[in-house]
């Protein structure tokens, strides 16, 4: 049983993580409404611009038109060309960095545009509207499909940097909710008080945990003596912290290290399923030497052993030690929304994986796996990454 005030600190601790976690995943996603409207009005502001610029070039157009009045087109060109210097103004108030240098080239066109049409009138003030016709449906109509054209490039750059900064925050929400689950359930697990359940038998397998099973008759080995809850506790919020934190294999073999030390283990193997589910590959292992994981063949999927067995139930294999014999395994399975995608592994020394806790720490682990084993490219895999014990 666990003292009061160690319950009540735990309690508190998750407590202020899943409170922690609201109050992130709320602010992000005010953040992404907040960045949501803005690029509605962006847009808004785009379409008023490229729309002023249609207006210019056909009341430009009109100039030359048989029995027009040249003052109301000439008026509405002038409106229209102003009402577009406005809309680019706007945009650039609230473009990022990746749409100004299109937004910089539209405002320049709109001036070109401009200095056009002043040519324009003044050829047809002058009495030459065969001129200003030339002018009008050559280079002003290229000036002013020109500028649309630039705009809308501004309006997919700036969709493109608001997506890329979407799928950012939602990674960092993703972060932040597994490492919140993580802790909250390391903290349940840990203070839930379940009596000792008789191990059913199960068959022995190898330190590498893919030897073939036997029928055997199981000897259940003494466990020793458990470490200290509050080490434990401490050393497994640490690591399922540090998973949530890994950039590259390196990071995540050393993290291995750790967990395998959390649970009192000789060594760790993360096993992943091939692309059709017909067998199992170690990928990464802590603890054995990179000679021995490269005469590790594939396991298929039916192999009578529980790294196989694992895979293909998707639930927790313990394998029993036996006294002056082979240590004791526990295989956790690595389950993704698609389905069981590998085994994790883990050679327990002095008969611990009889232990609810070392049990419990294989699946918390396993589960901040899947999300790494799932979305490694097959590069990343070809080859075991493997460290070797401290």
């Amino acid at each position: 049983m666990f003292s009061r005030a160690l319950r009540l600190t735990c309690g508190i601790l998750a407590f202020l993580a899943v409170g922690a976690a609201a109050f992130l995943l709320n602010s992000s996603n005010q953040h992404i409404a907040q960045q949501a409207a803005s690029l509605r009005a962006f847009d808004q502001h785009a379409r008023d611009a490229s729309d002023a610029l249609v207006e210019a070039r056909v009341s430009q157009q009109a100039y030359v038109a048989v029995g027009q009045g040249i003052p109301f087109w000439t008026g509405r060109a002038s409106a229209a060309l102003q009402s577009a210097t406005t809309a680019l103004t706007a945009l650039h108030e609230s473009a990022g960095a990746s749409a100004r240098t299109a937004l910089d080239e539209a405002t320049a066109t709109v001036v070109e545009f401009a200095a056009i049409d002043k040519r324009v009138r003044d050829y047809l003030k002058s009495g030459q509207p065969l001129m200003a016709g030339d002018v009008i449906f050559t280079e002003g109509s290229d000036a002013a499909a020109t500028a649309v054209r630039q705009i809308e490039t501004a309006r997919l750059a700036e969709h493109q940097a608001d997506e890329t900064q979407v799928t950012g925050i939602r990674k960092q929400q993703m972060l932040t909710a597994a490492v919140a689950a993580g802790l909250v359930g390391v903290i349940v697990l840990l203070l839930i008080p379940v009596p000792r359940s008789t191990v059913s038998e199960t068959p022995a397998v190898s330190s590498s945990s893919i030897a073939p099973m036997a029928p055997a008759t199981v000897e259940v080995a003494v466990p020793a003596p458990p470490r200290a809850t509050g080490s434990m506790f401490k050393a497994a919020t640490d690591v399922v912290t540090d998973f949530g934190r890994v950039r590259d294999l390196d990071e995540l073999v050393r993290v291995l290290g750790r967990a395998a030390d959390a649970m009192d283990a000789s060594g760790l193997m993360v096993w992943a399923g091939s692309v059709d589910g017909s067998d199992l590959r170690p990928v990464l292992a802590h603890g054995y030497s990179a000679e021995m994981i490269a005469r590790i063949p594939p396991v298929p999927r039916s192999a009578d052993n529980a790294a196989a067995a694992a895979y293909r139930s998707g639930t927790l294999q313990i394998v029993v030690s036996r006294p002056g014999g082979s240590s004791g395994a526990v295989v956790a399975p690595i389950l993704s929304a698609d389905g069981c995608i590998g085994a994790l592994s883990a050679e327990i020394r002095s008969g611990g994986e009889t232990s609810d806790s070392v049990q419990a720490l294989a699946i918390i682990f396993a589960a901040h796996l899947a999300g790494v084993i799932g979305t490694s490219p097959a590069a990343d895999v070809t080859e075991p990454k493997t460290a070797a014990n401290s």
